[in-house]
């Protein structure tokens, strides 16, 4: 259990001034004000921040995005004090705290400054954060039963920022909420009458936050909301109908997915729901970007550095990789799978493609986590392919960059995804990605110029972009043509923010304008 001295900090003061502190064990420096009163106010909702808790691509993007847009506006994240969060040796200090509603726990708000200017607002509630497994689920890997309890609190004090109620000076002017775990957040706005402009991102459709309509007395929600015009999917409440439902704007992670989530196959019970915001002009996809640390040229986490025209760099990446997974030395293509290793991702069809893969030539490396029926699948591959296929469960990022760095493919077949990021850094270390042409795979991977794509979820789809790949990696002055596509493909963050920020100004000068007397 965290340190009992964590719930024992000097109470809070209503601003931002308070000394309180949780105990840190790095020291960083503290920045006591933030001077940009000239850029407007944006809090960003999530569940993760890859500085301090990450389970997914939410993670990275709720670190990325913030930073990348901090040249605009000031932006600023609220996430759940989790145990990783308290513990992470960043100082927290006390700086408000929210009211309890229902059966939502007070909480009390921490502030952390990181080195590079970003502020980071903690909900502080040890009965709902403060416990080992993940955001989500138990060491069991089970879903905690009071999932809606602990997100629809992070929905509520976000809420409660916009409306003033937390006791801090600093109020945001819009708020972006990621996901259904912040999707209460323009719910519980709307249904305090507040007009302050909500933009909600749907990273993972699948992934919907649903509990029993027995809850809304413990949610402490209109009866309404229980309706199809509210929040109710098919006899239960869902949080992410409800971030659609009362949002200004929806957006997803690539314009692909917007078009896709709108059809039956990929919709999940809610594809006339959001082709009615698409119809109203109310739902698009913005890609997400990477940062620009994925720069093969100085990437601190390789064991050589490549580019242009030198390929030792990438070689010795190579030799690296095929050490760590016990793979044979071998002139062949080396395929690369970083992933979760879930059901969404295909790896039920990169297991039939194994033994091709090995006839081949090829050799295969997996790095990832995810259910255990797939992880063991995995592990009888490396067990039937000793010295050709190799599989390492867990994840480690200096590995996982070395192997994007080292690897000539990287497998992707997944049945859908939203965005995806590992396709993009693996072509920034020019490793092709293979990958169905579903959602941000379609939008960023350009078929036979910076990687492969195929049409169906099937083996036999599947192998014909596996069997491309072989025929290129056996041509090196094309192999080197598409290296170099990829490396140069417009991925950052630099290059993705605009839109975002266009959304952004739309929004608050319709707020703007609403406000203007009659």
């Amino acid at each position: 259990m965290p340190d009992i001295r964590l719930r024992a900090a000097e109470p809070y003061r209503q601003d931002e001034h308070s000394t309180a502190v949780l105990p840190d064990r790095r020291k960083p420096n503290l920045q006591v004000r933030s001077f940009q009163q000239d850029k407007r106010r944006i809090l960003f909702v999530t569940s993760e921040l890859a500085d301090l808790v990450k389970a997914g691509g939410l993670g990275d993007v709720s670190a990325a995005l913030p930073r990348a847009l901090a040249g605009l506006h000031d932006v600023r994240v609220l996430l759940p004090g989790y145990r990783e969060v308290l513990d992470s040796g960043h100082p927290i200090r006390m700086v408000g705290g929210v009211a309890g509603h229902a059966a939502l726990p007070p909480a009390r708000i921490g502030r952390i400054d990181f080195d590079d200017g970003l502020i980071a607002y903690v909900l502080i509630c040890p009965e709902l954060y403060e416990r080992a497994g993940t955001p989500y689920v138990d060491e069991q890997g089970r879903d905690w039963p009071d999932n809606h309890i602990r997100f629809a609190r992070l929905g509520l004090a976000a809420a409660d920022f916009a409306s003033g109620r937390a006791g801090i000076r600093w109020c945001p002017d819009l708020l972006h909420s990621h996901d259904w775990p912040a999707a209460m957040t323009p719910a519980y706005l709307r249904w305090r009458g507040s007009a302050t402009p909500v933009v909600f991102t749907i990273h993972n459709l699948a992934h919907q936050g649903l509990c029993s309509l027995e809850c809304i007395p413990e949610l402490g929600i209109p009866a309404a909301a229980g309706h199809i015009e509210g929040m109710e999917l098919h006899g239960r409440l869902s949080f992410l109908k409800a971030g659609i439902a009362y949002a200004d704007r929806v957006t997803t992670v690539s314009a692909t997915y917007a078009r896709e989530i709108t059809t039956a196959e990929f919709g999940c019970g809610l594809e006339g729901f959001l082709r009615s915001k698409a119809r109203q002009g109310l739902l698009s996809g913005i890609p997400n970007g990477i940062d620009e640390s994925w720069d093969p040229a100085t990437d601190p986490h390789l064991l050589d550095h490549f580019g242009g025209n030198d390929w030792q760099g990438k070689a010795a990446n190579g030799a690296y990789t095929r050490r760590l997974f016990g793979l044979q030395d071998s002139p062949g293509p080396l395929f690369a799978v970083v992933s979760r290793l879930v059901y969404q991702k295909g790896l039920d069809l990169t297991h039939a493609q194994a033994a091709h893969i090995v006839a081949a030539g090829g050799q295969l490396a997996i790095l990832g986590r995810g259910e255990p029926e797939v992880e063991q699948h995995m592990r009888e591959l490396a067990q039937r392919f000793p010295g050709h296929v190799g599989v390492r469960i867990g994840f480690d990022e200096t590995d996982a960059r070395r192997l994007f760095a080292g690897s000539d493919f990287l497998l992707m077949p997944s049945r859908y995804e939203p965005c995806g990021l590992s396709q993009m850094y693996a072509q920034r270390f020019a490793s092709l990605p293979i990958a169905r042409r579903t959602g941000g795979l379609a939008d960023t991977i350009e078929d036979g110029v910076s990687g492969f794509l195929f049409d169906q979820p099937s083996v036999a789809s599947y192998r014909q972009a596996i069997d491309r790949a072989l025929r290129v990696h056996a041509c090196p002055p094309l192999l080197h043509a598409m290296r170099c596509r990829a490396m140069a493909a417009r991925c950052f963050w630099s290059h993705a923010i605009d839109p975002y920020a266009e959304l952004y100004q739309k929004l608050l000068e319709r707020r703007r304008e609403v406000r203007l007397p009659v």
